[in-house]
């Protein structure tokens, strides 16, 4: 088969294909629509985020058999349309899935122990004990929002605390022994920490607003490791000015693009805020981008493929 390659990965991908007796072609620079006018050629794509494949591109691609998303998410597919062409779709949650978990534990214990204020007042000659004295995870109940590959990922982490552990997701049944399986309202009722580990979808994006804020009863922290479209961030802004939100850590953004271009480039109010606010930790879309995540993402897709395919 011939394979299209859109985004650079681990050499792997190339390397097992070849081995696995496909043609491989690298295009990092064309525009999409330079791509469109070729993509009937080929039986298979393999992409990252550059762009979306939407019915357009889909249609064009006349002998397409498969889609290889290097990453957990499809939100940059027309999922249903290439189901209707049979399109097999590979993503690799599982590629990720560890560093995920142990982004966002990394990113609770810094925001609860005041880690980046206290690093950066001391860079600047400051020595503050009482003002970054921490709170301890334990006792506490962390909640996780879609157990899934990372919901559960994030779950095992917590095991060494002594603390509970609840989850909610729109499929029941999927509780295991590192988390208990909940109805929204005792999840409101009970967290102390709300992890997001959600697709994005029509149900999640802009799931977290004032309104579901406000039905917690008390006040929590809050990690946004999955898709930044699932905050509302005036409404997360309200409720760190209000203490409703204790903290929030954020690896992702409302106002990412697909690609992530331009981040900087408009002059978001609530952005700014974020930025300034000593507790907040930003990071830059990396909760899954290891060293060790970037050869399991690429391991997985071939694995998928071939076992589909060969």
């Amino acid at each position: 088969m011939k394979v299209l390659h859109l985004d650079t990965n681990h050499p792997l991908l190339l390397e097992q294909f070849s081995q696995l007796g496909f043609e491989n072609d690298e295009d990092y620079e064309s525009s999409k629509e330079e791509v469109e006018n070729k993509i009937h050629l080929y039986d298979g794509v393999i992409i990252r985020s550059r762009f979306t494949l939407d019915q357009q591109f889909l249609d064009k691609a006349t002998n397409l058999k498969f889609i290889g998303r290097v990453g957990a998410g499809l939100e940059n597919i027309d999922t249903d349309h290439a189901k209707r062409k049979d399109i097999f779709l590979a993503s690799a949650p599982e590629g990720n899935r560890n560093a995920v978990g142990e982004h966002a534990l990394g990113m609770l214990l810094s925001l609860m122990n005041k880690m980046g204020k206290a690093n950066r007042e001391i860079k600047k000659g400051k020595w503050d004990r009482e003002g970054n004295r921490g709170v301890e995870l334990d006792g506490k109940t962390v909640g996780i929002i879609g157990y899934g590959n990372m919901g559960k990922a994030f779950a095992k982490k917590l095991r060494g605390f002594d603390l509970e552990v609840i989850c909610y997701d729109i499929v029941g049944g999927v509780g295991d022994e590192n988390a208990r399986q909940v109805g929204i309202m005792e999840f409101q009722q009970k967290s102390d920490v709300v992890s997001l580990h959600v697709p994005q979808t029509e149900l999640t994006v802009g799931m977290v607003n004032s309104e579901f804020i406000d039905k917690f009863h008390n006040p929590f922290w809050l990690l946004n490791t999955a898709r930044g479209k699932c905050v509302v961030t005036k409404d997360l802004v309200k409720a760190l000015k209000s203490q409703k939100i204790l903290g929030a850590g954020l690896d992702v953004l409302e106002y990412e693009k697909k690609s992530f271009e331009n981040m900087f480039a408009k002059k978001h109010k609530a952005f700014k805020y974020l930025r300034k606010a000593k507790n907040v930790l930003l990071t830059p879309h990396v909760a899954g981008w290891t060293v060790e995540s970037k050869e399991k993402l690429a391991q997985t897709i071939v694995d998928k493929i071939q076992g589909r395919f060969c």
